[in-house]
C-alpha cells in the first residue's frame, strides 16, 4: 500500500523558494507515493471565518478538497515562509477554515479535550525564513508551537519533523542547492 502525502506550498506568492522546495519534493516522492498537493496562490477562498464556530460557513471547493485529502493522507508536508515571526495571513485562513470541529476533530459533552480525528498520521514541517542561521530555531520556535503543538498535535498528529532554512535573503546559491538537494531526499523517502 502506497503512502498518501499531502502536500503544501503554503507561501501566498505566485513564485517563491516555498513553491521551488515543494515542486523537488513532489518530483522525488511522486516515483513512490501518491502525492496530492496544494499550492495556496491558487487556492479561492474567504480566508476568514467570519462567525467563528457559532455559525457553518459553506466551504469553497478548494477548501472542500484540502478538507478531504487532509482526512485522507498518512503524511503532511507542509512549507512555509515565516512572515513578521508568524504565518502569512492567506495560510493562517486555511487553518482556521478548514481544520474544525466535526473534521479534524471534536468535542464530546462536558469534556474539554478533544476527541482527534486525525490520529494516526505523521508531518513534516518545512520553514524558510531570513533569519541569520544562529537564529533559526528562535525564529521558528513560536510557529512550531502554534502549527505544530496547537493544531496538528491538538487534532492528533504524531509531533512533526521540522527542518529550517535560512537566511534566505543572505543564502548564496550553494546553500540553495543545499536547500534543494535536502527536500529532494525528504521526498524520495517520503518523510
Amino acid at each position: 500500500m502506497s503512502k498518501n502525502i499531502l502536500l503544501l506550498n503554503a507561501n501566498p506568492k505566485a513564485e517563491s523558494l516555498s513553491r521551488l522546495l515543494a515542486d523537488q519534493y513532489q518530483i522525488e516522492a511522486r516515483e513512490h507515493f501518491d502525492v496530492r498537493r496544494f499550492d495556496l496562490p491558487e487556492m479561492d477562498f474567504q480566508p476568514s471565518l467570519e462567525s467563528g464556530y457559532d455559525a457553518i460557513q459553506p466551504l469553497e471547493p478548494c477548501l472542500q478538497d484540502f478538507q478531504e485529502q487532509l482526512k485522507r493522507a498518512d503524511h503532511i508536508v507542509i512549507i512555509s515562509p515565516i512572515w513578521w515571526g508568524g504565518l502569512p495571513a492567506k495560510f493562517k485562513g486555511l487553518i482556521d477554515r478548514t481544520i474544525l470541529p466535526g473534521s479534524a476533530f471534536r468535542f464530546e459533552a462536558d469534556h474539554p479535550a478533544p476527541v482527534q480525528l486525525l490520529r494516526g498520521k505523521t508531518a513534516r514541517i518545512i520553514l524558510t525564513m531570513d533569519a541569520p542561521p544562529e537564529m533559526l530555531r528562535e525564529q521558528a520556535q513560536p510557529v512550531l508551537t502554534q502549527l505544530d503543538r496547537f493544531t496538528l498535535q491538538f487534532c492528533g498528529v504524531t509531533p512533526a519533523e521540522t527542518t529550517l532554512f535560512g537566511s534566505v535573503i543572505f543564502s548564496t546559491e550553494a546553500e540553495r542547492a543545499g536547500w534543494v538537494s535536502t527536500v529532494k531526499t525528504l521526498g524520495a523517502g517520503g518523510i
